[in-house]
């Protein structure tokens, strides 16, 4: 088993987060890995991501992620972070190249085909399907992944707590990306937590 499949058979959700202040990072990374979801995507789409992985990396039990990695400067950034694993919107030979040298685990975004097939060529069979609802939703991915059975996928955007179980139904899915867990502004600890908890009941 590869360690990128490692990290996404821990929890049925990975929470993608967009976090603006560090100062909210430790608590919001204790509050989901008490609720049960220890994988954690900090996007880089804020001034505060790189800062933001560097405080939930103190938090016992969370495994910290970056998410938009677009370059391998943004992989160079993110790995001085402390990020422990790597995912992108998309698939580039350059980035999927340089996380191999890195020894950095990657998951890339794919919406075709032929994105599949390219992340085939380069040795990888673990790929986030993205945007997974605008992308033309379970029927997209269920047609997608039929001629590839030795792929799995975490489908990420637009996807909620109602909707995940039928993601994850899918013999194709190891997991989903969840933008529902944590709301903007200051976070209401007890909510995310009991939201990490109901998302990590999915698994059952």
């Amino acid at each position: 088993m590869s360690r990128i499949e490692d990290i996404m058979r821990m929890a049925p959700v990975i929470p993608v987060l967009v976090i603006e202040d560090a100062a909210h990072a430790a608590p919001i990374a204790a509050a989901l890995v008490a609720g049960g979801l220890p994988v954690l995507e900090v996007t880089l789409r804020t001034a505060a991501a790189l800062d933001v992985i560097r405080e939930m990396k103190q938090v016992p039990g969370a495994i910290v992620g970056a998410g938009t990695v677009l370059n391998e400067l943004a992989l160079d950034d993110a790995l001085e972070a402390g990020s422990e694993f790597i995912v992108s919107p998309g698939l580039t030979d350059s980035l999927v190249k340089a996380a191999r040298t890195l020894d950095a685990p990657l998951l890339p975004g794919i919406a075709t085909a032929s994105d599949v097939m390219r992340g085939l060529e380069l040795g990888l069979d673990r790929f986030k399907f993205f945007p997974a609802e605008a992308n033309g939703g379970i029927p997209a991915l269920k047609a997608i992944a039929a001629p590839f059975g030795m792929a799995r996928f975490c489908p990420t955007g637009g996807i909620t707590q109602a909707s995940a179980p039928a993601w994850l139904a899918l013999d194709a899915v190891l997991c989903c990306g969840g933008s529902w867990l944590v709301g903007k502004g200051t976070p209401d600890l007890a909510a995310i937590e009991a939201a990490a908890r109901a998302a990590k009941a999915l698994a059952g």
